[in-house]
């Protein structure tokens, strides 16, 4: 893209929306949250009945990947833009107590709900850290796998995000997300837009310059897939429709 968004403004709004998020769950958003979008995305019923409610209810994911990320007992990972932590709960009952996940957000009432849930329900393997998806608060080489969903369109530099997934993951690291992209390019009136941005519509990168970035992060892309999320707002909707935003759900790996 060659419009760019303001991202002073741009953190502000996407802040100010997840907090929101996170306080006030049962407010009108424009796009679902809960379990009833997460068991359409494909989610298990039975194991997302073991995450706590409080994660669940703040849930505003775009789409379902863990039948991609293929996660086992011991592994350790990493939730980019973790929210109130039901992805990386869900993460964590796959690697079980010798596995670790960490998640990593910007928003401090993200963090403060997602910490408090992990410690009222014993949660030791996992960890809420305050941090940027596009500088990680984390070693080389330290995890088996990235997840993330439907947070990288919100990141003005994702060929960062990418190469900062490369970085923390261990050789032979799989990356497996869920995310909104776009078939066509996007107006620069859109890209400029930090509202838009902020609904997950203005950051939605061109699919195949989003896929191209991954790979140039050094990763090989094993799959991707369409998803059937739909947004509900107006304004969501006619996006796109006209330039065909939607979401998908990947898995790419190192080498090594």
């Amino acid at each position: 893209m060659t419009a760019t968004v303001n991202t002073e403004e741009l953190e502000a709004k996407v802040k100010d929306m997840y907090r929101h998020v996170a306080q006030q769950p049962q407010d009108r958003f424009h796009f679902e949250l809960g379990a009833p979008v997460a068991l359409r995305a494909g989610y298990d019923a039975d194991r997302l009945a073991d995450v706590p409610p409080g994660a669940v209810e703040s849930f505003a994911g775009v789409g379902y990947f863990f039948d991609l990320a293929d996660l086992q007992p011991g592994e350790s990972v990493v939730d980019l833009g973790s929210g109130s932590g039901m992805d990386a709960f869900y993460a964590a009952g796959l690697v079980g107590p010798s596995g670790h996940v960490y998640g990593v957000d910007f928003t401090q009432e993200q963090l403060d709900k997602a910490r408090r849930i992990a410690d009222d329900a014993g949660l030791a393997h996992v960890e809420f850290r305050e941090g940027r998806i596009e500088a990680l608060p984390l070693d080389d080489a330290s995890v088996d796998c990235v997840i993330s969903n439907g947070v990288i369109n919100l990141c003005p530099d994702k060929k960062a995000v990418f190469a900062e997934a490369a970085r923390v993951l261990k050789p032979g690291g799989r990356l497996a997300i869920a995310d909104i992209i776009s078939e066509q390019q996007l107006k620069d009136a859109i890209v400029c837009d930090a509202d838009l941005w902020a609904s997950c519509i203005g950051g939605a990168a061109q699919q195949e310059i989003y896929l191209q970035a991954i790979e140039s992060a050094g990763f090989t892309i094993a799959q991707h897939r369409v998803n059937t999320y739909e947004f509900i707002s107006d304004q969501a909707r006619n996006a796109s429709a006209k330039y065909g935003v939607k979401s998908i759900s990947l898995l790419a790996t190192t080498t090594g």
